[in-house]
């Protein structure tokens, strides 16, 4: 059946794919959470894409060495077995959720600037975000065609608050040089750095968006390794410039007190109503990340029930061809995670679920670049390696709240998986 599928996607498509997936994962408040490590942030970002860049060198060589193979778990069933495969496919799965969490908080957030009530109540941000996630889930049951709409609709929005920020901030220090920069640059220290890493680390996420699909891409074998290396590179140089803009031109006390950075960065230059679009193109840009990951969320215990890992009623559409309980389950408990933490403002809440959400994510990293170090050969096993030390460096820079919760979520797999080959 391999043989007969056809590949339509080529470098710039596969490229577009890794690229649009990790700037869309809610990178628009990131410069708030970053905030008071100020320079040190810098650091985390340079750790944290040349872990991605060892990450994306096992998934490139696991590719390129099984090409047309389908997903990050099949590196993992191929080196260690189905158990491990399912392992690692819950965590992917608790990441998704969890993170869809943060992005539901980050779409709340940037509209604080139409309605700033929501960033000063913490109930009503939290009641607003479980709204957004059962809107898209509601969207989402009815079928694949209203959430391509939706998809298509939020794409092109994405990348505009990212240009108006490199614009403004290249306008700045072109007309007014150093006398712009109000927090010039300063010795980073070892805390804020490894603080930084697994926060930084959440804007990569999706770096391995081009192995999915690799039975659709033309050439595989070189399509899909070019994609996975390059999309990170282009990304981090991006999420760097922008950082370090918001660093050097924003009072630190400022940006970590904004709910919409971007917006906020923007309206001392083009004004309040101009600035506030900024922030609403960032809040439906990440509704449209929610939008697309609800359905790979549900989709995942789907494609477990059907072997036999999972549920049986979680493998049966609804009438609209759309996986029903997937969709529910996983639109029910991003919502749960986000009221058992609604005594956090949507700063802490936002750096809670992604902290969780990585956490869960590395977990899946991790077990790919074991699985490198066992199937590569030669140096190649250096690079899975690399990819083992830091994932285990950024899980240990989480911290000990995100890791329990992520111990605890993951362990949750196994009464499942025992419930499902009863």
């Amino acid at each position: 059946m391999m043989a007969n599928t056809k590949r339509e996607l080529g470098l710039m498509a596969a490229l577009a794919l890794v690229v649009g997936n990790m700037v869309g994962s809610g990178v628009f408040l990131l410069p708030a959470t970053l905030a008071p490590h100020g320079w040190s942030a810098m650091g985390g970002w340079m750790i944290a894409l040349a872990g991605t860049l060892a990450l994306a060198g096992c998934y490139a060589a696991l590719s390129r060495q099984m090409p047309g193979t389908c997903g990050p778990h099949a590196y993992v069933e191929t080196a260690f077995g189905p158990r491990s495969s399912y392992i690692a496919a819950w965590s992917y799965w608790i990441g998704v959720w969890v993170g869809n969490a943060a992005l539901a908080v980050a779409v709340v957030s940037n509209f604080t600037v139409l309605w700033p009530a929501l960033g000063q109540d913490p109930l009503l941000s939290a009641v607003m975000a479980v709204l957004v996630l059962v809107l898209v889930t509601l969207i989402n049951l009815a079928g694949a065609p209203a959430a391509s709409f939706v998809q298509v609709a939020t794409t092109g929005l994405k990348l505009l608050p990212l240009l108006a920020v490199l614009a403004i901030a290249a306008w700045l220090l072109a007309t007014k040089g150093a006398a712009a920069v109000v927090n010039p640059p300063q010795a980073m220290h070892a805390d804020g750095v490894i603080t930084s890493v697994t926060l930084t680390m959440w804007a990569f996420l999706a770096f391995e968006s081009a192995t999915v699909p690799a039975d659709k891409i033309r050439r595989a074998h070189v399509t899909v390794p070019l994609a996975t290396m390059l999309g990170p590179l282009l990304a981090g140089v991006l999420y760097k410039a922008i950082s370090a803009a918001m660093i050097a031109l924003v009072p630190a006390d400022a940006l970590a007190g904004s709910n919409a950075p971007f917006a906020d960065f923007a309206a001392p230059f083009i004004g309040g109503q101009a600035a506030a679009l900024i922030g609403v193109f960032a809040a439906i840009s990440a509704l449209g990340t929610v939008n697309g990951l609800t359905l790979t969320v549900a989709e995942l215990p789907r494609a477990l029930a059907l072997a036999g890992q999972f549920p049986t009623r979680f493998a049966v559409l609804n009438k609209s061809g759309a996986p029903a309980a997937g969709l529910i389950l996983s639109g029910l408990l991003p919502a749960g995670l986000v009221l058992l933490n609604i005594d956090r403002s949507l700063a802490g809440l936002f750096e809670f679920t992604i902290l969780v959400a990585t956490s869960a994510m590395l977990i899946g990293y991790l077990a790919v670049a074991v699985a490198a170090v066992k199937l590569l050969k030669g140096w190649l096993r250096l690079v899975g390696v690399l990819g083992v030390v830091y994932s285990l460096f950024a899980l240990y820079a989480a911290g000990l709240e995100p890791n329990l919760w992520c111990i605890a979520l993951v362990a949750a797999g196994v009464p499942v998986l025992l419930y499902s080959r009863r």
